[in-house]
């Protein structure tokens, strides 16, 4: 029987920030078909348990990947919707981690569309990888580009129950970008329905499960926030499809950020996005009751140039909302945290954090806040909330709070 692994990447989903999304890495560092680059399922092969789903050979950990159904060991197809049409020169698939030996796949084909996720296939790469291996590297030399991936896992190295494939990678190239609309609405998901508002790159929303909230940002497709519910709270990251109908998400309880997510799934049902009895409806409301509450509030809409402490446009909404919610508690002192994650060198992360906090604290004073109630504070890589192995552990660790000073 396989086993249920604990270590599980954090998906973040994600891809790209320090305070919000980090545009700018070389494309061929981050895998285009992993769910933190924005890639979706659309067809899945027969699983053996959600623990063992499709969706781990996407989330860049060797520990953690697919198992079929016992017997259902050869021609396992998936489909992949690459977050933008791209093309690749590289794969990669790990097996090292398998849980016996002649469980691993071994021969696998891929191919590349951009005509649908049904058709219009053209073979870029047919490999045969050994068992109980990680990082099993092979060139694509087709000239293909597509956004649609088709795996084809044709057998394993001998087992008659099981084919394992613990993660599967490309690198390329994005060829296109296309914006996300606004994903404002209301989805009906597996925990009941999600209301969401986006103002700029902030969201906040409310879902019909045990008086749960949430606070976050979004760039691209891809959505983190934090989410609340009375005793309890954690991260969540969610990958949206191209026109924002559709979204896979996963969930973790705070503190627990190294265990295996839970699945959080949504269809949009209405473009309005109607509301909860426990929900005060927009993000300066959410920012407060979460500072007021809790003493600290983790904000994903704040996003800066890459490697700089450059404040993007898009992020002035939510400071404004900052500012606002400062006027109407003239009280309030904040303390502003800056951190990264592990990338760089542990002296350049503390320095870039502590001059994103001050970028933040000059916009706050110069709509009016005085700089006597505002403190920074940079902790560079120092506090990480997620394991630093895999982009979306690292997604969760960029971040900016803000902490009611004592």
């Amino acid at each position: 029987m396989c086993r249920k692994l604990i270590l599980v990447s954090l998906a973040i989903i994600c891809l790209f920030f320090i305070f919000g999304f980090e545009i700018g890495a070389a494309a061929s560092d981050q895998s285009l078909v992993s769910f933190s680059s924005g890639a979706l399922l659309i067809e899945t092969s027969p699983e053996y348990s959600s623990a063992w789903g499709n969706i781990w050979m996407m989330d860049e950990n060797p520990k953690t990947g697919w198992c079929c159904p016992s017997g259902k060991i050869s021609n396992n197809v998936l489909v992949i919707e690459l977050a933008e049409k791209s093309e690749f020169d590289r794969l990669e698939f790990d097996t090292g981690y398998v849980d016996a030996k002649g469980r691993g796949a071994k021969d696998i084909i891929v191919e590349l569309s951009n005509d649908g996720p049904t058709e219009g296939f053209t073979e870029i790469a047919r490999v045969s990888l050994v068992d109980q291996e990680d990082k099993q590297s092979f060139p694509v030399t087709v000239d293909k580009s597509g956004k649609w991936v088709q795996l084809t896992i044709q057998n394993n190295h001998g087992s008659s129950e099981y084919t394992e494939l613990m993660d599967f990678r490309a690198y390329g190239k994005q060829l296109t970008k296309t914006p996300l609309p606004d994903v404002s609405g209301t989805y009906e998901t597996n925990y009941n329905d999600f209301h969401l508002r986006q103002e700029g790159t902030s969201v906040t929303g409310c879902y019909e499960w045990d008086e749960g909230v949430l606070n976050g940002g979004i760039e691209d497709r891809i959505m983190k926030f934090t989410w609340l519910e009375p005793g309890q709270k954690g991260p969540a990251i969610m990958v949206f499809n191209s026109d924002g109908e559709k979204f896979f998400g996963l969930w973790w309880y705070e503190g627990r950020e190294d265990s295996q997510g839970g699945i959080w799934n949504g269809i949009k049902k209405s473009e309005d996005v109607g509301g909860c009895p426990h929900w005060g409806g927009g993000i300066q409301e959410q920012m407060t009751g979460e500072l007021l509450e809790y003493g600290r509030v983790r904000l994903y809409g704040i996003n800066f140039d890459y490697d700089s402490d450059v404040i993007r446009a898009e992020s002035k909404p939510t400071l404004d909302k900052i500012v606002a919610m400062l006027k109407s508690e003239p009280t309030m002192q904040l303390i502003i945290e800056g951190h990264t994650d592990s990338d760089g060198t542990t002296e350049h992360n503390q320095i870039l954090s502590q001059q994103r906090t001050e970028s933040v604290k000059l916009y706050l004073v110069s709509r009016d806040i005085s700089s006597s109630r505002l403190f920074t504070e940079g902790y560079g890589e120092s506090m990480p909330v997620a394991p630093n192995i895999t982009a979306t552990g690292k997604a969760q660790n960029r971040r900016v709070e803000l902490v009611v000073k004592e």
